[in-house]
């Protein structure tokens, strides 16, 4: 059976650069033979995390539902925005949601063991690049491994076409690479 990926970015905007981007990923990952699963983190209505939330209702229906589709899938094909340095609080809220336990589940059973590539799309000259090292160190203390290949693209803005697809063929040719390589790393790890 092939390896199962989650590819999502960590923006709500519509038009995202990093929405763009995990979708060439997507493609690489699809041609090492993985079956692919897009996500938008828009399509969930998540409050923010707040344990007396939590606490007086349970977890939200739309947090379970996100953790049901992470605990389907083996690995994560992340595009990340960057939001001062760090990571958009959508994604750090999603992540939050996705690591709390419901009752009578062990701690981090929706995420644990995960593989996950990384990538982020930004109009400045680092393309996000701050913002990976936080994302890195978040995933890497809930346990998911994380590859050490990863993308960033500066000047986003003049980096895609009209359909969403990369201009230049080798930066293309470097994201497909991202994804191909998390299918494989992943399929190798389950096996």
């Amino acid at each position: 059976m092939p390896v199962k990926i989650l590819a999502f970015a960590g923006s709500l905007r519509k038009n995202s650069y990093n929405k763009q981007l995990v979708k060439v990923a997507a493609e690489g990952a699809r041609q090492a033979g993985a079956e692919v699963t897009h996500l938008d983190l828009a399509d969930f209505d998540l409050p923010l995390y707040n344990q007396d939330l939590e606490d007086r209702d349970g977890i939200p229906a739309d947090a379970i539902k996100l953790k049901r589709t992470f605990l389907a899938h083996q690995g994560l094909l992340i595009a990340s925005p960057e939001y001062n340095s760090s990571i958009s609080a959508a994604l750090k809220n999603a992540i939050d949601w996705v690591s709390r336990p419901e009752p009578n589940e062990p701690p981090l059973r929706d995420i644990r063991g995960k593989t996950a590539a990384l990538l982020a799309a930004s109009p400045g000259a680092l393309g996000g690049l701050r913002g990976l090292v936080t994302l890195r160190s978040i995933l890497g203390n809930i346990q998911v491994t994380v590859l050490p290949q990863q993308k960033a693209v500066p000047q986003a803005d003049k980096a895609f076409d009209e359909h969403g697809q990369i201009r230049d063929p080798k930066l293309r040719d470097e994201v497909l690479a991202i994804g191909r390589t998390l299918a494989e790393v992943t399929a190798k790890l389950c096996r």
